[in-house]
């Protein structure tokens, strides 16, 4: 009966208590025509007497069946009453399980694009995001946040219209060219604010690339291990991953890579990520080169530049290109908050119009009142001073987590890299030891640390920690970097026959044996 079914749809509809009465009885009434409980043509009771059999009101009854009227569902005829329309569609009825059956296999229902399987099962963000290695949460604690409301509120009090609209300009004007002036002095760019574009994050700069400089199908080298945000970015977009090894130089092409010639470069020169590898001058004229002879597009992403804790700052790649074939990007989460999603992309000259007009056509980017708190908050200094307090802030907890890993560093069971720069740094271990087995018993104890391995497209000779210290606090660095240790030292029994310092004391340089 009609009224029996629709009561005890409504009873599993009505645990969703945000859901009201009349759209209970709608989703209710819905199912019951797309699931064949009313055919085609078939009249409805009467409202008055759905209401009764119901319990509701006749309001309620009015309200939902006028929504289906409305949506095509049923059809009202004067003076003789409310009928289901006869081109409903129904859904296909679900497989019954059997009497007596324990199982039943049912034909695999696809609904992800081959593409989109590989998206959602591949690189995963949440299995290898650096998250921070003792419990807790992100101490943004330096961050002035009164003062960063005052100038959000303030550019939100004089907000002109144009500020309201979308922006085809690549970002607001004085944020632009304070972009480019901080760029010139600190990150030798060579650059003028006309070719800086400004984004929502590394993500979407990386997407625009891949979309204007790429077609599906091109061959795009990374970094071996890799970046995952860039890995997905390049995966949205129907590139083919071509990985080539990194070593203590950085990015390291062979021959045999020569001959899958790039129609796209990624890479983190500065700081490898997430190896920590600094790229040196050789290799990077050799990039370059290399660029020049496939004609590729070269995409240099500067992602922590601004935490250098040992020596003089590494000089953008792009400063060394003379052929324009370098697209540089950075953001501003890392100084400031993961939230602001900001960032900015700096294009060659000659395609700055292209990469304007795509922007705005196929992002529609805005959020221009807080692109101008930001623009004033980097011209009264406040990003320097900000900085300046990040900076202190990450050295003394890169500082006491150095303090902390002294033992395994002293018993030669690791080898560190990557910790002269950034908010992480890389434990490098014996080749042979299970590197992911640590990782899941370090989450067991509380630590949230990620496999070398698991950030590796192609290679299998990497083992290794990644170990983010920028969120942690420092009070428990101490104390959790030592538990960290001890368990290098001491590891769980599925790695223990293998963990063991290499024959002749430390591992050798990063990436591939020999190298």
């Amino acid at each position: 009966m009609l009224s029996e079914f629709l009561i005890a749809e409504m009873h599993r509809l009505e645990r969703d208590a945000s859901l009201p009465l009349h759209r209970q009885l709608y989703e209710a009434l819905r199912r019951a025509l797309l699931d064949g409980k009313l055919g085609a043509g078939e009249r409805l009771p009467s409202t008055r007497d759905l209401a009764h059999d119901l319990g509701v009101s006749r309001n309620t009854v009015v309200a939902a069946i006028s929504q289906l009227t409305v949506e095509g569902y049923l059809a009202s005829r004067v003076g003789s009453g409310t009928y289901v329309n006869d081109d409903v569609p129904q859904r296909t009825p679900r497989a019954r399980r059997p009497s007596g059956a324990t199982t039943v296999t049912l034909p695999a229902v696809p609904r992800l694009s081959r593409r989109g399987h590989d998206l959602v099962e591949r690189f995963c963000a949440s299995a290898l995001e650096v998250q921070p290695f003792t419990p807790g949460v992100a101490d943004f604690s330096a961050f002035p946040v009164a003062l960063w409301q005052r100038l959000q509120n303030k550019h939100w009090r004089m907000t002109y219209p144009d500020l309201l609209d979308y922006n085809a300009a690549g970002g607001y004007g004085p944020l632009r060219r304070a972009v480019a002036d901080y760029l010139r002095v600190f990150r030798s760019v060579q650059l003028d604010a006309d070719q800086v574009v400004i984004t929502t994050g590394t993500q979407q700069s990386l997407e625009l690339c891949a979309r204007l400089l790429a077609d599906h199908g091109d061959t795009v080298w990374v970094e071996d291990p890799a970046y995952w945000g860039a890995v997905k970015a390049f995966m949205a977009n129907g590139l083919q991953l071509h990985p080539v090894p990194v070593d203590d130089e950085g990015i390291a092409p062979s021959a045999a890579d020569e001959r899958q010639p790039p129609r796209l470069i990624y890479l983190t020169p500065s700081h490898q990520y997430p190896t920590g590898a600094v790229m040196s001058l050789a290799r990077r004229h050799q990039l370059l080169a290399c660029a020049r002879a496939h004609q590729a597009w070269v995409l240099e992403d500067d992602y922590d530049s601004e935490f250098r804790f040992s020596g003089p700052p590494i000089s953008s790649l792009e400063g060394l290109d003379v052929d324009e074939r370098v697209l540089y990007m950075g953001t501003f989460s890392k100084v400031l908050y993961p939230g602001i999603k900001l960032a900015y992309l700096v294009v060659p000259k000659g395609l700055v119009a292209a990469f304007k007009q795509a922007h705005y056509d196929h992002n529609r980017p805005g959020q221009m009142p807080q692109q101008a708190a930001l623009a004033e908050f980097i011209e009264m200094g406040h990003f320097s001073s900000a900085l300046r307090r990040s900076r202190q802030s990450y050295a003394e907890r890169r500082a006491s987590l150095l303090a902390a890993l002294q033992p395994l560093l002293q018993a030669g069971v690791a080898q560190l890299s990557g910790a002269d720069q950034g908010l992480h740094l890389c434990l490098r271990l014996p080749s042979g030891v299970d590197d992911q087995a640590l990782a899941r018993a370090a989450g067991e104890r509380g630590i949230t640390v990620r496999p070398l391995s698991a950030y590796c497209l192609a290679r299998d000779d990497l083992s290794g920690l990644v170990v983010g210290y920028g969120y942690a606090n420092p009070k428990d660095i101490p104390r959790w970097g030592k538990v960290l240790a001890d368990m290098v030292l001491e590891p769980p029994r599925s790695a223990a026959a293998r963990v063991a310092a290499p024959q002749g004391g430390r591992v050798s340089g990063l990436g591939r044996p020999g190298a």
